[in-house]
């Protein structure tokens, strides 16, 4: 092994050692800000007058979009309270402008997130609902994007930073 690969293995090898080893439940709460943060971004973001837009007749609106996934996130929190719950979709036209739409998100992210806090494993020590629901809102993004891409909008993530 060369000099400069010991190096290289002795500093990653001290870098770990400085920050200490995150639990499962820390690392899934990062990951859910992550996600939640970039929806929340795209929902406040996103021009009023293309809330209704569909990328094809058959599909939600960006609008009912950002209601799905706050459904999730509603559901993330109830569940994760140890409630005996079943999906509630949340009915977009309850959600028919983006001040509302960005509101309701903002709530269902309150509640997973104070869900989170004081379950952090979930109500049967296996993170469940949250991954679930991770993974749901992490698909959703990716459309999102698609809407935005359709728009002919660069999505807040692709823009250069500053």
């Amino acid at each position: 092994m060369s000099k400069f690969a010991v190096l290289a293995l002795l500093a990653a090898v001290s870098a770990l050692a400085q920050s200490p080893a995150k639990t499962p439940a820390e690392a899934l709460q990062r990951n859910f800000d992550y996600i939640n943060n970039k929806v929340l971004e795209m929902a406040q973001d996103f021009p009023a007058d293309k809330y209704n837009y569909k990328l094809k007749p058959e599909m939600r609106s960006f609008g009912s979009v950002i209601v799905h996934i706050a459904s999730g996130d509603i559901f993330a929190g109830k569940a994760g309270m140890g409630e005996k719950v079943k999906w509630d979709e949340q009915d977009p036209s309850k959600y028919p402008s983006k001040p509302a739409c960005v509101e309701l998100l903002k709530n269902s992210i309150a509640s997973a997130n104070a869900a989170m806090k004081a379950n952090p494993l979930g109500p049967d020590k296996n993170l469940q609902p949250f991954l679930s629901v991770l993974q749901h809102s992490s698909e959703h993004y990716g459309l999102l994007v698609a809407y935005y891409r359709a728009n002919g909008l660069i999505p807040p993530e692709s823009r250069p930073k500053k």
